[in-house]
């Protein structure tokens, strides 16, 4: 069985990582999975690493699947939230939903459902604004480009600017496919969301 999907399993039964009294819930595509990277050089893997020493009290729970849409989310959102029960959730999801031309309103919907769902259970939301490639023109990646800041404003949570963008445009940073970053530019996307996440680990049981 591969690396990560064995890990993802282990990490959705009940009662993983107990000694933490509070769970981070990372609901990504393959940005957040480590699609072609060595296992344990994500930004997650990163983050989880500097967590431990910055925010002891958490575990990190990558939810993330390659390939997924924010309507495969949906679908696994719910009962990962029943599950894991977690304090705070970062929704990385609309890179896919773009590569394939779905319409920005079912994406906004989509994204709308995921933050709501996320809230109900009680946790906080951070909305990472996915990339998009121009690949059905300037007008359709502009409004795609906006959902995650409009949603986050009209649901009350926390956007995080497109985490990829500015390692995308450094030399040395992509994968070949020119989609994913490389090992050297997973510390950038971390820098990018960690002032966003970092003021919110605050862990309520302690």
């Amino acid at each position: 069985m591969d690396y990560r999907v064995w890990s993802l399993l282990l990490l959705l039964l009940p009662g993983s990582a107990a000694a933490a009294s509070c769970s981070l819930l990372i609901l990504g595509d393959s940005l957040s999975s480590g699609y072609g990277l060595a296992a344990g050089q994500g930004w997650v893997d990163r983050l989880r690493a500097r967590m431990r020493d910055a925010a002891p009290d958490w575990r990190v729970v990558n939810a993330s699947v390659s390939g997924d849409t924010t309507q495969n989310g949906l679908q696994r959102l719910e009962p990962t939230l029943q599950r894991q029960r977690p304090q705070g959730v970062v929704i990385e999801l609309g890179g896919n939903d773009a590569l394939r031309g779905t319409p920005p309103a079912q994406i906004r919907r989509n994204l709308v459902t995921l933050v709501r769902q996320a809230k109900a259970s009680g946790a906080w939301v951070l909305l990472l604004e996915p990339p998009v490639l121009p690949n059905y023109g300037r007008a359709y990646a502009d409004a795609v480009a906006r959902l995650a800041a409009e949603v986050a404003r009209s649901e009350k949570v926390t956007h995080v600017p497109c985490f990829v963008c500015e390692v995308g445009v450094k030399p040395g940073m992509m994968q070949p496919d020119g989609i994913h970053p490389n090992e050297k530019g997973q510390s950038g996307m971390l820098e990018a969301v960690w002032p966003y996440l970092r003021p919110k680990l605050e862990c309520p049981g302690k």
